[in-house]
C-alpha cells in the first residue's frame, strides 16, 4: 500500500506538480532531492520541469510539515504554513537548535519583524541576515537569532538555490514578498490530515502526528470520523484511511528505487516498519542524511553518484 500510493511501486504519469501536490509536499533539505524522489516516481519526469516549476514561482522550498524544509507548490505553501506557525512559535521560543538561554528576555516579536523587514525589502542570504540582526542585537548569539526569524516567518529560498544544474547561497524572502500572495487566513487542518493519509495511510494518529507535525490530531480524526475508515494493526494499533484509499496488489513485485537523502517515505511515520526491516531500523535511523535505496519494497542499503552516469550503492 505504501510503496503504491508513494508512486514507488509502478512510476506514475503524473506531472511534477501533480506529484508534489499528491505528496503533500517532498523533504527538500537538500536542494536537489526533490529531482531524485520525482524521477523514482514519475515515468517521464525532465529535472527541467521541476526547475520551471520554481523559476515561474508556482513551487518554492520553505519550513512547514515538521519543522522541516519542503517542497510545496505555491497554493499549498500559503495553505499549509500558517496551520505549522503554533509549533514554529513555541520552537522560536524553545530554540532547541542553539539553546533557550540564547533567546530569554529576547522580544522575540521585534526580532521577527527586523528579519522581515530585511528580507522583504531584498532577498537576503543567511550570513546577511545573521549580520543584519547581530548589529541591533550585538549582545545575542547571531545563529539563535537567525533561528527565531527562520522559525517565526513563513521564509521560501529564492532561485538558483533547488534549480538543477544551478546552486548558489541560501537566500531567503518572505514567500508574501515572493509571490505576491498572502498565507490562508482561515487554513484547513482536516484537509491536509486527508491528504497525508491519502499518500501515507493507513496510519495511525501517532503516525500522522510524525510525519505532518500537525497539533491537535486526536480532535482532528474526531472530526473526520464520518470520512474515515479504521482498521487494527497487529499490534492492536487503531489505524485510519480515506474511503477511497487505493490498496495495491500483493503480488505485484517492487521494482528497486532510488531515493534521496530524508525521502518522506522513511520520515513520514512513527512506526517505519513497513518500509524498515526490524533488523536495519538502527542502522537506517543514523543513515538518514544519506541517499538510500529499496529492494523488494524495503530499505536495503545506501548509494551515491560517483560521477555522471555511475551509482554506487552499499548494503546496510
Amino acid at each position: 500500500m505504501l510503496l503504491d500510493r508513494q508512486l514507488l511501486l509502478d512510476r506514475s504519469g503524473m506531472t511534477a506538480g501533480e506529484a508534489i501536490v499528491h505528496l503533500v509536499g517532498m523533504q527538500a533539505q537538500s536542494p536537489l532531492a526533490p529531482y531524485v524522489g520525482l524521477w523514482s516516481r514519475l515515468r517521464d519526469f525532465d529535472p527541467d520541469d521541476l526547475a520551471s516549476l520554481i523559476m515561474q514561482r508556482k513551487a518554492v522550498r520553505g519550513t512547514s510539515l515538521r519543522k522541516t524544509l519542503h517542497l510545496h507548490t505555491a497554493a499549498d505553501y500559503l495553505a499549509i504554513r500558517p496551520l505549522l506557525q503554533g509549533v514554529l512559535d513555541a520552537e522560536a521560543r524553545r530554540n532547541s537548535t542553539f539553546g533557550q538561554e540564547l533567546v530569554d528576555g529576547l522580544d522575540l516579536d521585534a526580532v521577527a519583524a527586523a528579519g522581515r523587514d530585511a528580507v522583504d525589502e531584498r532577498p537576503r542570504t543567511g550570513v546577511e541576515l545573521r549580520k543584519l540582526l547581530a548589529a541591533l542585537w550585538p549582545d545575542r548569539d547571531p545563529f539563535a537569532l537567525w533561528h527565531v526569524v527562520a522559525c517565526v516567518l513563513p521564509l521560501v529560498q529564492v532561485p538558483p538555490r533547488g534549480l538543477w544544474g544551478h546552486s548558489g547561497p541560501v537566500t531567503l524572502t518572505t514567500v508574501e514578498a515572493w509571490l505576491g500572495r498572502s498565507l490562508v487566513s482561515e487554513p484547513d487542518a482536516e484537509a491536509v490530515a486527508l491528504r497525508y493519509l491519502a499518500a501515507f495511510g493507513p496510519a495511525s494518529a501517532s503516525d500522522i502526528r510524525t510525519g505532518s507535525g500537525l497539533p491537535g490530531i486526536r480532535d482532528i480524526l474526531k472530526g473526520l470520523a464520518p470520512q474515515l475508515r479504521t482498521f487494527t494493526d497487529v499490534g492492536g494499533r487503531e489505524l485510519f484511511d480515506v474511503l477511497d484509499g487505493r490498496f495495491a496488489d500483493p503480488e505485484v513485485p517492487a521494482a528497486p528505487r532510488l531515493l534521496p537523502e530524508f525521502d518522506n517515505v522513511l520520515l513520514s511515520h512513527e512506526d517505519r516498519s513497513r518500509i524498515v526491516p526490524d533488523s536495519l531500523r538502527v542502522r537506517v535511523q543514523r543513515s538518514l542524511g544519506k541517499p538510500m535505496f529499496l529492494l523488494d519494497g524495503f530499505v536495503a542499503g545506501t548509494w551515491k553518484l560517483v560521477r555522471s552516469g555511475t551509482r554506487r550503492v552499499a548494503p546496510c
